[in-house]
């Protein structure tokens, strides 16, 4: 004879209801997997698209890591251009063309070695609290009639490409930190200001999570006022700080940059 579980009927509604929650659940957890999948193909289809036409126009440019077959890259472009294909190969192709005259590939510690000795811009050895690669730039330091703007450039562009390769796994942005303190009208530089963020524009793009202008004195006000509406949406990534927010809010004790040890 079988046995047939009977249920006080305050139990029913209340069993009824954690029922129809585990299926909505589980319906919702496929629902989300179908539609990451329907997103990740659909990518893949657009970065196969960009591809094929950039091996068609633009079949001269290089290929392999940076190249135009580099699917990492057309992705993270397609994401920087909302995916809109012909948006991103005409970025695409400006960026590897880009990398190829200013070779990119061909810069390494001893290219850079005389400019970096200043101290003007260096990549700490340690990640923020947010595991971001820091890229440290010492205004104090930078003095535009006495060196040479091609060598700061190069030194610029070393240092981003090093802080990429810092990152860790599902990490894809890096912090910036202007520190201002010492900064007198000997080290302004307007037109560096405007090639880095124009690189991280053009060539980077969202790659910069954030960037600190810290302790930023009076004579630093009018560069910026001028260097704003060039930077287009990267003003938005600007926060003006203290020394004392940087040591607080973004290292460790001992994760700090050097220059910040008190």
């Amino acid at each position: 004879m079988a046995l047939v579980r009977v249920f006080p009927t305050t139990t029913l509604p209340r069993l009824a209801s954690t029922l129809s929650l585990r299926t909505t659940t589980k319906f919702m957890i496929r629902s989300s997997n179908l539609q990451l999948k329907t997103q990740s193909n659909d990518s893949r289809k657009l970065v196969l698209e960009v591809k094929e036409k950039l091996e068609k126009d633009h079949h001269s440019l290089p290929v392999g890591r940076n190249g135009r077959d580099d699917e990492d890259m057309i992705l993270w472009f397609l994401k920087d251009r909302k995916f809109d294909v012909q948006e991103a190969v005409s970025k695409l192709t400006k960026a590897i063309k880009w990398r190829q005259d200013f070779e990119v590939s061909k810069l390494t510690e001893e290219t850079v070695k005389d400019v970096a000795q200043t101290g003007k811009a260096y990549i700490h050895d340690f990640l923020d609290i947010n595991d971001r690669p820091v890229l440290v730039v010492v205004a104090a330091k930078h003095f535009p009639k006495a060196q040479d703007p091609a060598d700061d450039e190069r030194l610029c562009v070393f240092l981003i490409e090093k802080a990429l390769s810092k990152l860790p796994t599902g990490k894809e942005q890096i912090l910036g930190i202007f520190d201002l303190r010492g900064f007198g009208t000997d080290n302004a530089d307007l037109k560096y200001l405007t090639f880095l963020f124009n690189v991280f524009y053009y060539y980077y793009p969202k790659r910069l999570s954030q960037v600190l202008f810290v302790d930023a004195p009076f004579v630093f006000k009018p560069i910026w006022q001028l260097t704003k509406p060039m930077l287009k949406s990267y003003a938005s990534l600007v926060r003006f700080c203290s020394a004392e927010t940087v040591r607080k809010e973004y290292f460790t004790d001992e994760t700090l940059p050097p220059n910040f040890r008190v």
